[in-house]
């Protein structure tokens, strides 16, 4: 489905760049059932001296500098402990890009979005990242 959005797939992950941003899409398994958590992460280039490429670490190993997961609604969609049928899942997973991940990704792609993401709370930028990004791209 992914790829069918224009991402491109690595290491297990999907991505998609820009010049300022990396955006990653990972499923992680779940110890505790038959489920998954997507990890999304963005990476900002520059931040903390770093160009960042879409390699294994990247992609599955480290958390971005922004993190977060699918939103509540859409948990059922990689939970497969619970009964959905091929046809249901596939609808959803449409919606969910549709509705949420490329609405996000647009955003994520640029520093501009990413601030807006923070602005309108759909993300939370933990101190550090904020005064890299202020540090890095001065607002105004």
């Amino acid at each position: 489905m992914a790829k069918s959005y224009g991402f491109k797939s690595a290491f297990g992950g999907c991505y998609k760049e820009s010049s300022e941003c990396i955006f990653v899409l990972q499923l992680q398994k779940s110890n505790f059932g038959d489920y998954y958590e997507l990890n999304i992460k963005t990476y900002i280039q520059g931040t903390f001296g770093k160009k960042y490429a879409p390699d294994k670490d990247t992609i599955k190993k480290y958390m971005g500098n922004v993190f977060d997961r699918q939103p509540k609604e859409y948990c059922s969609l990689f939970n497969f402990d619970t009964t959905m049928s091929d046809e249901d899942r596939m609808q959803t997973l449409k919606k969910f890009f549709d509705d949420f991940v490329i609405p996000y990704e647009e955003k994520a792609l640029s520093v501009s979005g990413v601030r807006e993401l923070a602005d309108e709370g759909r993300i939370f930028l933990i101190s550090t990242v904020k005064d890299e990004l202020d540090r890095l791209y001065p607002v105004g």
